[in-house]
């Protein structure tokens, strides 16, 4: 299969482009600076501006471009989070329909944020919709609904509500592990938030299997098996990691002041489960942190 794919340079897109060219497929890598590589194409949805050549025999798209969560939301830095996701989707389904191009797929990130950032016990499905609206959910359903526009050019689309994803470098794990090694991981808050998360291996496998497999249509939880608390989490990785948990929580007011309204996602979280893809026959690699952890430590 021919697949155009946004934010192809990032931490799950590298992935994904290497998989998905060892299992056959061609591959199209739209970048935002110009690029002589072979099947990298210029794009910047924000100028209007994309690479003729990139829509050429194209069946299916995968959309994961998205500015960085992970940095202070002011007001322009907002702004920039729901245009890197939503303008540039609505950009590619301009050019798609221009080009009268009929898509066997579209296939789009999205966040378990979806359902709002706060603590509870209660376990999600993708039926629940919106529990409580903030930045995050609006952000999300925004970013949804832009993905589910395609569906008046392509046969299925398929939607992947994320977790934080491990991986051995850059993401979630990056600052955790820089914390963690300096012997100072501890937990976050109250430490009764829930920590949903998925390891990198499992979400290429997701995207992959989207593509490929036609039963794969509308909204999934892309979380793996384990719902740790941020004090399970913190003190399995400082385990895995042979260093120390300091009993000291570090306090919500901290997070506060350094992150402003980003903390939220540090602070409080999101229990949701993965009936849905798991009904479909997906199997995880590492459904438990333990082992996921595990696979980044060299032995």
């Amino acid at each position: 299969m021919k697949i155009l794919i946004t934010g192809g340079t990032g931490l799950v897109g590298t992935k994904l482009v290497k998989e998905l060219r060892k299992r056959g497929h061609t591959v199209n890598v739209l970048v935002r600076k110009k690029s002589n590589k072979p099947n990298e194409f210029y794009w910047n949805y924000s100028r209007r501006q994309l690479d003729s050549e990139a829509l050429e025999g194209v069946e299916s798209i995968i959309h994961l471009a998205g500015a960085s969560i992970g940095k202070k939301w002011t007001y322009e830095y907002k702004q920039e989070l729901i245009s890197s996701r939503v303008d540039s989707a609505n950009f590619l389904y301009d050019h798609c329909t221009l080009a009268d191009i009929k898509l066997k797929s579209f296939i789009s990130a999205s966040g378990v944020n979806y359902y709002g950032t706060f603590i509870s016990d209660d376990i999600l499905d993708e039926e629940a919709g919106i529990v409580k609206h903030d930045f995050l959910s609006d952000l999300c359903l925004k970013w949804e609904s832009a993905a589910l526009h395609f569906a008046n050019i392509a046969d299925r689309t398929v939607i992947l509500r994320t977790a934080p994803v491990l991986s051995e470098k850059g993401g979630t794990m990056e600052k955790l592990n820089m914390i963690t090694n300096l012997n100072l991981a501890s937990a976050i808050g109250k430490g009764l938030q829930w920590f949903n998360w998925i390891h990198l291996d499992d979400l290429v496998d997701m995207y992959v299997q989207a593509v490929e497999n036609p039963k794969f249509e509308g909204v999934f939880n892309a979380v793996a098996d384990e719902i740790p608390t941020n004090k399970e989490f913190m003190k399995s990785l400082a385990k895995s990691r042979s260093k120390l948990f300091l009993p000291v929580n570090v306090p919500s007011f901290l997070l506060r002041m350094v992150f402003g309204e980003m903390s939220v996602i540090i602070l409080e979280g999101t229990r949701v489960r993965n009936k849905k893809i798991k009904s479909l026959g997906f199997d995880f690699k590492y459904p438990e942190l333990k082992q996921a952890l595990k696979s980044f430590v060299k032995a």
